[in-house]
Protein backbone atom coordinates (compact mmCIF):
# COMPACT_ATOMS: atom_id res chain seq x y z
CA UNK A 1 0.00 0.00 0.00
CA UNK A 2 1.23 3.47 -0.88
CA UNK A 3 0.54 6.47 1.37
CA UNK A 4 0.80 10.06 0.16
CA UNK A 5 1.16 12.87 2.69
CA UNK A 6 0.92 16.59 1.94
CA UNK A 7 3.04 19.07 3.93
CA UNK A 8 3.19 22.86 3.97
CA UNK A 9 5.98 25.31 4.80
CA UNK A 10 4.67 27.91 7.27
CA UNK A 11 5.99 30.46 9.74
CA UNK A 12 7.19 28.53 12.79
CA UNK A 13 4.55 28.34 15.52
CA UNK A 14 6.98 29.82 18.07
CA UNK A 15 7.47 33.02 16.05
CA UNK A 16 5.51 36.13 16.97
CA UNK A 17 3.57 37.07 13.84
CA UNK A 18 4.04 40.61 12.49
CA UNK A 19 2.24 42.40 9.65
CA UNK A 20 4.51 43.78 6.93
CA UNK A 21 4.96 47.51 6.34
CA UNK A 22 2.44 47.89 3.52
CA UNK A 23 -0.18 45.76 5.34
CA UNK A 24 -0.59 43.28 2.51
CA UNK A 25 0.58 40.12 4.27
CA UNK A 26 2.39 38.66 7.25
CA UNK A 27 6.12 39.42 7.42
CA UNK A 28 8.15 36.40 6.31
CA UNK A 29 11.55 37.96 5.54
CA UNK A 30 14.24 36.61 7.88
CA UNK A 31 11.59 34.66 9.78
CA UNK A 32 12.03 31.04 10.86
CA UNK A 33 9.90 28.67 8.79
CA UNK A 34 8.99 25.06 9.55
CA UNK A 35 6.56 22.29 8.72
CA UNK A 36 2.92 22.92 9.59
CA UNK A 37 2.33 21.11 12.94
CA UNK A 38 -0.78 19.27 11.70
CA UNK A 39 1.25 18.03 8.71
CA UNK A 40 3.94 16.71 11.06
CA UNK A 41 1.22 14.56 12.62
CA UNK A 42 0.20 13.36 9.15
CA UNK A 43 3.80 12.38 8.34
CA UNK A 44 4.17 10.60 11.67
CA UNK A 45 0.99 8.60 11.06
CA UNK A 46 2.22 7.56 7.63
CA UNK A 47 5.53 6.42 9.15
CA UNK A 48 3.71 4.42 11.82
CA UNK A 49 1.61 2.67 9.17
CA UNK A 50 4.81 1.77 7.36
CA UNK A 51 6.52 0.54 10.53
CA UNK A 52 3.46 -1.61 11.29
CA UNK A 53 3.79 -3.27 7.89
CA UNK A 54 0.53 -1.79 6.63
CA UNK A 55 2.19 0.54 4.10
CA UNK A 56 5.02 -0.12 1.68
CA UNK A 57 5.90 3.41 0.58
CA UNK A 58 5.43 6.89 2.00
CA UNK A 59 5.56 9.79 -0.45
CA UNK A 60 5.61 13.41 0.78
CA UNK A 61 4.28 16.24 -1.37
CA UNK A 62 4.50 20.01 -0.94
CA UNK A 63 3.14 22.84 -3.08
CA UNK A 64 5.13 26.04 -2.71
CA UNK A 65 8.44 27.83 -3.33
CA UNK A 66 11.79 26.12 -3.84
CA UNK A 67 12.50 26.55 -0.10
CA UNK A 68 9.73 24.01 0.57
CA UNK A 69 12.32 21.35 -0.27
CA UNK A 70 13.64 21.93 3.27
CA UNK A 71 10.22 20.98 4.63
CA UNK A 72 10.18 17.85 2.49
CA UNK A 73 13.70 16.96 3.71
CA UNK A 74 12.41 17.18 7.28
CA UNK A 75 9.71 14.63 6.44
CA UNK A 76 12.30 12.42 4.72
CA UNK A 77 14.48 12.59 7.82
CA UNK A 78 11.51 11.50 9.93
CA UNK A 79 11.14 8.39 7.77
CA UNK A 80 9.39 9.14 4.47
CA UNK A 81 10.77 7.44 1.35
CA UNK A 82 10.73 10.19 -1.28
CA UNK A 83 9.37 13.64 -1.96
CA UNK A 84 7.64 15.65 -4.66
CA UNK A 85 7.73 19.44 -4.86
CA UNK A 86 5.17 21.30 -6.96
CA UNK A 87 7.21 24.48 -7.27
CA UNK A 88 5.42 27.82 -7.50
CA UNK A 89 6.00 31.29 -6.07
CA UNK A 90 2.28 32.05 -6.20
CA UNK A 91 0.48 32.14 -2.84
CA UNK A 92 -1.63 29.08 -3.54
CA UNK A 93 -5.18 28.76 -2.21
CA UNK A 94 -6.74 25.51 -0.91
CA UNK A 95 -8.55 24.71 -4.16
CA UNK A 96 -5.34 25.09 -6.19
CA UNK A 97 -3.48 22.84 -3.74
CA UNK A 98 -6.28 20.26 -3.94
CA UNK A 99 -6.12 20.29 -7.75
CA UNK A 100 -2.34 19.80 -7.68
CA UNK A 101 -2.72 16.93 -5.23
CA UNK A 102 -5.45 15.39 -7.41
CA UNK A 103 -3.10 15.39 -10.41
CA UNK A 104 -0.36 13.75 -8.33
CA UNK A 105 -2.77 11.18 -6.87
CA UNK A 106 -3.80 10.18 -10.38
CA UNK A 107 -0.11 9.81 -11.26
CA UNK A 108 1.14 8.12 -8.09
CA UNK A 109 -2.01 6.00 -7.41
CA UNK A 110 -1.77 5.93 -3.59
CA UNK A 111 -4.29 3.98 -1.51
CA UNK A 112 -4.40 6.58 1.27
CA UNK A 113 -3.81 10.34 1.38
CA UNK A 114 -3.16 11.98 4.75
CA UNK A 115 -3.12 15.75 5.21
CA UNK A 116 -3.16 18.04 8.22
CA UNK A 117 -6.67 19.27 9.00
CA UNK A 118 -5.52 22.88 8.55
CA UNK A 119 -2.44 25.06 8.19
CA UNK A 120 -1.61 27.45 11.01
CA UNK A 121 -1.04 30.36 8.63
CA UNK A 122 -4.41 30.61 6.86
CA UNK A 123 -6.51 28.20 9.01
CA UNK A 124 -8.60 27.33 5.96
CA UNK A 125 -9.37 23.69 6.82
CA UNK A 126 -10.43 23.03 3.23
CA UNK A 127 -7.77 21.17 1.23
CA UNK A 128 -8.55 17.62 2.41
CA UNK A 129 -12.28 18.01 1.89
CA UNK A 130 -11.80 19.58 -1.55
CA UNK A 131 -9.43 16.81 -2.59
CA UNK A 132 -11.98 14.21 -1.51
CA UNK A 133 -14.66 15.90 -3.60
CA UNK A 134 -12.40 16.20 -6.67
CA UNK A 135 -11.40 12.53 -6.50
CA UNK A 136 -14.75 11.15 -5.34
CA UNK A 137 -12.97 9.35 -2.49
CA UNK A 138 -14.12 8.65 1.07
CA UNK A 139 -12.98 11.13 3.69
CA UNK A 140 -12.39 11.05 7.43
CA UNK A 141 -11.69 14.50 8.86
CA UNK A 142 -10.32 15.58 12.28
CA UNK A 143 -8.94 12.09 12.88
CA UNK A 144 -7.78 11.23 16.41
CA UNK A 145 -7.34 7.51 15.68
CA UNK A 146 -6.90 5.30 12.59
CA UNK A 147 -7.65 1.59 12.38
CA UNK A 148 -6.59 0.25 9.00
CA UNK A 149 -8.08 -3.10 8.03
CA UNK A 150 -8.39 -5.15 4.85
CA UNK A 151 -9.72 -2.65 2.32
CA UNK A 152 -11.43 -0.57 5.01
CA UNK A 153 -10.38 2.21 7.34
CA UNK A 154 -12.03 3.14 10.62
CA UNK A 155 -11.46 6.76 11.59
CA UNK A 156 -12.29 8.15 15.01
CA UNK A 157 -13.22 11.80 14.56
CA UNK A 158 -13.25 14.61 17.09
CA UNK A 159 -16.63 16.35 16.90
CA UNK A 160 -18.33 18.97 19.08
CA UNK A 161 -20.25 16.36 21.08
CA UNK A 162 -17.30 14.01 21.64
CA UNK A 163 -15.99 11.26 19.35
CA UNK A 164 -17.48 9.72 16.21
CA UNK A 165 -16.17 6.61 14.44
CA UNK A 166 -16.74 6.21 10.71
CA UNK A 167 -15.87 3.28 8.43
CA UNK A 168 -14.40 4.32 5.08
CA UNK A 169 -13.92 2.37 1.89
CA UNK A 170 -10.42 2.60 0.44
CA UNK A 171 -8.96 4.61 -1.21
CA UNK A 172 -9.58 7.43 1.23
CA UNK A 173 -8.56 10.89 2.41
CA UNK A 174 -7.78 11.52 6.09
CA UNK A 175 -7.18 14.88 7.78
CA UNK A 176 -5.32 14.74 11.09
CA UNK A 177 -6.17 16.31 14.44
CA UNK A 178 -3.77 17.06 17.28
CA UNK A 179 -4.49 13.96 19.36
CA UNK A 180 -3.77 11.43 16.60
CA UNK A 181 -0.12 11.03 17.63
CA UNK A 182 3.01 12.81 18.79
CA UNK A 183 5.51 13.40 15.95
CA UNK A 184 9.04 12.10 16.43
CA UNK A 185 12.24 14.09 16.20
CA UNK A 186 14.52 13.22 13.31
CA UNK A 187 17.80 11.64 14.42
CA UNK A 188 21.13 12.88 13.08
CA UNK A 189 21.79 9.68 11.07
CA UNK A 190 18.34 9.94 9.47
CA UNK A 191 18.92 13.62 8.67
CA UNK A 192 22.10 12.62 6.82
CA UNK A 193 20.30 9.78 5.01
CA UNK A 194 17.51 12.17 3.98
CA UNK A 195 19.98 14.18 1.91
CA UNK A 196 20.29 11.22 -0.46
CA UNK A 197 16.57 10.51 -0.77
CA UNK A 198 15.02 11.71 -4.06
CA UNK A 199 12.84 14.79 -4.44
CA UNK A 200 11.11 15.16 -7.80
CA UNK A 201 10.35 18.74 -8.83
CA UNK A 202 7.43 19.68 -11.05
CA UNK A 203 5.19 22.73 -11.40
CA UNK A 204 1.45 23.44 -11.64
CA UNK A 205 1.67 23.98 -15.40
CA UNK A 206 3.06 20.48 -15.94
CA UNK A 207 0.17 19.14 -13.87
CA UNK A 208 -2.36 21.12 -15.89
CA UNK A 209 -3.42 23.23 -12.90
CA UNK A 210 -4.07 26.96 -12.87
CA UNK A 211 -3.01 28.34 -9.46
CA UNK A 212 -3.98 31.96 -10.16
CA UNK A 213 -5.48 33.29 -6.89
CA UNK A 214 -9.25 33.75 -6.84
CA UNK A 215 -9.18 35.97 -3.77
CA UNK A 216 -7.64 39.40 -3.27
CA UNK A 217 -6.27 40.48 0.10
CA UNK A 218 -7.50 44.00 0.72
CA UNK A 219 -5.67 44.69 3.96
CA UNK A 220 -3.95 42.83 6.80
CA UNK A 221 -4.12 44.32 10.28
CA UNK A 222 -3.04 43.24 13.72
CA UNK A 223 -5.88 42.77 16.22
CA UNK A 224 -6.59 45.73 18.47
CA UNK A 225 -4.82 45.61 21.80
CA UNK A 226 -6.97 44.58 24.73
CA UNK A 227 -7.81 47.38 27.12
CA UNK A 228 -7.25 47.03 30.83
CA UNK A 229 -10.16 45.65 32.79
CA UNK A 230 -12.06 47.54 35.46
CA UNK A 231 -13.52 46.48 38.77
CA UNK A 232 -17.22 47.26 39.15
CA UNK A 233 -18.90 48.03 42.43
CA UNK A 234 -21.96 45.83 42.00
CA UNK A 235 -24.04 43.81 39.56
CA UNK A 236 -26.08 46.84 38.50
CA UNK A 237 -22.94 48.66 37.33
CA UNK A 238 -21.78 45.52 35.50
CA UNK A 239 -25.09 45.24 33.65
CA UNK A 240 -24.97 48.94 32.82
CA UNK A 241 -21.48 48.61 31.30
CA UNK A 242 -22.42 45.51 29.34
CA UNK A 243 -25.51 47.19 27.97
CA UNK A 244 -24.25 50.74 27.29
CA UNK A 245 -20.48 50.38 26.75
CA UNK A 246 -19.90 46.88 25.42
CA UNK A 247 -23.40 46.71 23.91
CA UNK A 248 -23.53 42.94 24.26
CA UNK A 249 -26.89 42.78 26.00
Amino acid sequence: MKVLVAVKRVVDYNVKIRVNADQTAVETANVKMSMNPFDEIAVEEGIRLKEAGKADELVVVSVGPVQAQETIRTALAMGADRGILVETDVQVEPLAVAKCLKALVEKEAPDLVIVGKQAIDDDSNQTGQMLSALLGWSQGTFASNLDLGDGTLKVTREVDGGLETVALKMPAIVTTDLRLNEPRYASLPNIMKAKKKPIDVTNPGDLGVDVTPRLTVVKVEEPTKRQAGVIVADVAQLVDKLRNEAKVI
